[in-house]
């Protein structure tokens, strides 16, 4: 996902509200956990809120103790892993920038150890200077257009597509436009609010409770009450929902600045042709965040490998990783031709794992990342990616989400890419997010991916929502297997953590629509959930010879 598209989740949510278990048990000694729940209306569900601990682990909880739907890694570690390191595996998150001086990532950061910092020179002749801890494919642009604005300014496509593009810009624009207006009238109203009644209570903060406590004739208060009333069902302090009213206000800013700007020409600064596949002398090896609100890749490789244990903010999956940053995708739609050769760079240099939270509904040069996904199933490497946040039907094939491994739901291209949804921390009826898209042939599995506490530049932490966050943690469960069995391979890491999920046979609503509902089999390729704890399990057997997939 582009930071943009990211974002875009809060918004969703926050105009919404604006607008008004059975028996569980191991298998066994360390067996597999069985079917957690064969009816969720009957079993005994989690109705509490979640703890502030639990808030920012429950992607790492467990079902049946915790009846949380996390994928039970504290247990993984706990009874399995313990004090077992494993060998280092090479995780390349193929992202935005990542801050490279994290108190909670540069300890797990990949060296290339063959290469000699700030030297201008490519001392280990792999055709990139001075890449230390990765590559940065955008030079120093940042804000981009999305595809098909991009198609429709240089005029890339058959008639077809770009009457498409032309439609679905007018569209997305005049969303825009109204979103921007609808935000900059919410953030007015709830400023004006907030200063009355600090006014009249004579305090520079204060509370719900406070807000209960006004008894008032005042039409004009009582409708201020009201306002921030409903803002204290969102945050829980006014000037956190200021902040997130000011940054959908940024959002739909840069939506109208950049991402559906049909002049605008993010590329510039990178001077290559970014359609042609061939044009290689471009970017540089510093593949760092270069604005603090660059924080995707940072939140995204916390939630794979954050120092664990170290008191500081999270823990990652993954207990032995080193990272590798790919700067590839900016604030807008991700090229193609970045794409492709982030692929390739992290597949040359070592990458056991890569981490794809992005995705995009046109790709005029598709083939190039198909390749590319291809070079790395040829080389042993798994490719794990996000399914995208339009709470939408992937095997619909009027919908486009790229990349993807089966073209038109075909056959896979190759066996080496998990596509991965979002789950929620509730677990019952709303178990699916509702913005996670979904598929039977399209999506192969579902992770922990809302409200998702990991590293944000500058040393600091936040929630953030999506299957971007869904994806990074299956890919912190397979940099886990890999750490313990360096043997298996790609294809039998997919097939372990598909196998090994638990699976879930109550329906879940769909894209956030009571009136549609569908059990996990018939809306991903395993019907699972991912469980790091029975991936352990399942990979012992498999490197041990005793099961063949």
């Amino acid at each position: 996902m582009t930071n943009t598209y990211f974002k875009s989740i809060f918004i969703l949510s926050i105009a919404a509200i604006l607008t008004g278990c059975g028996s569980t048990s191991p298998a066994g000694g360390s067996g597999l956990i069985l079917t957690p729940v064969e009816n969720i209306d009957t079993s005994p569900l989690k109705i509490d809120d979640l703890s502030t601990t639990e808030k920012k682990n429950w992607g790492h909880l467990d079902l049946v103790a915790d009846t949380i739907p996390g994928m039970s890694v504290d247990k993984a570690y706990d009874e399995i892993i313990k004090n077992k390191k494993g060998t280092k595996t090479i995780v390349a998150v193929l992202d935005s920038g990542i801050d490279l001086n994290h108190e909670d990532l540069k300890n797990v950061l990949w060296t290339n150890t063959k290469e000699k910092a700030g030297n201008g020179k490519d001392d280990d002749g792999n055709g990139y200077i001075d890449d230390i801890h990765g590559y940065n494919f955008l030079g120093e642009s940042y804000n981009e257009q999305l595809e098909y604005v991009r198609m429709l300014r240089l005029n890339i496509g058959d008639a077809t597509t770009l009457s498409k593009a032309k439609a679905k810009l007018d569209t997305e624009y005049a969303e825009a436009l109204q979103g921007k207006q609808q935000y900059e009238q919410i953030y007015q109203a709830v400023k004006n609010a907030d200063a009355e009644v600090k006014k009249y209570l004579k305090k520079e903060s204060y509370t719900k409770k406070d807000l209960a406590d006004i008894k008032t004739t005042d039409q004009a208060m009582q409708q201020n009450i009201a306002i921030l009333n409903q803002m204290f069902g969102i945050k829980d302090s006014i000037p956190e929902v200021l902040k997130e009213l000011n940054n959908g206000l940024t959002y739909y800013s840069e939506q109208l600045n950049y991402n559906l700007n049909k002049d605008f020409n993010g590329r510039e600064p990178v001077g290559d042709d970014a359609y042609d596949i061939t044009d290689v002398n471009y970017g540089n090896g510093n593949p760092k965040n270069r604005v603090d609100d660059e924080s995707h890749g940072t939140h995204v490789a916390g939630i794979i490998a954050a120092e664990r244990n170290n008191g500081k903010g999270a823990n990652g999956v993954a207990n032995n990783v080193a990272i590798m940053s790919i700067r590839a995708v900016p604030n807008g739609d991700e090229y193609d031709k970045d794409i492709a050769r982030g692929i390739r760079y992290a597949v040359d240099n070592g990458a056991r794992v890569i981490n794809g939270s992005f995705g995009k509904s046109f790709s005029p040069k598709a083939e190039w990342v198909y390749e590319a996904i291809k070079y790395a199933a040829e080389h042993n490497v798994l490719f794990v990616h996000a399914a995208g946040n339009d709470g939408a039907n992937l095997d619909d094939p009027t919908i486009g989400n790229y990349p993807n491994d089966q073209v038109k739901n075909g056959p896979e291209i190759a066996d080496n890419v998990i596509t991965v949804g979002a789950l929620n921390p509730k677990y019952g009826s709303e178990l699916v997010a509702s913005y996670s898209n979904y598929g039977k042939v399209n999506v192969d599995i579902f992770a922990p991916g809302t409200d998702i506490y990991s590293s944000y530049p500058n040393n600091e932490y936040e929630y953030s929502p999506g299957t971007s966050m869904a994806a990074p943690a299956v890919a912190g469960v397979a940099a886990l297997v890999l750490s313990q069995y360096p043997t298996l391979t790609a294809a039998q890491v997919k097939k372990i953590i598909l196998q090994s999920g638990l699976p879930i046979r109550a329906k879940v609503i769909l894209g956030g629509d009571n009136a549609k509902s569908a059990s996990l089999d018939q809306i991903s390729t395993s019907g699972k959930i991912a469980n790091a704890y029975n991936a352990l399990i399942l990979a012992s057997k498999v490197a041990a010879g005793q099961i063949q997939l």
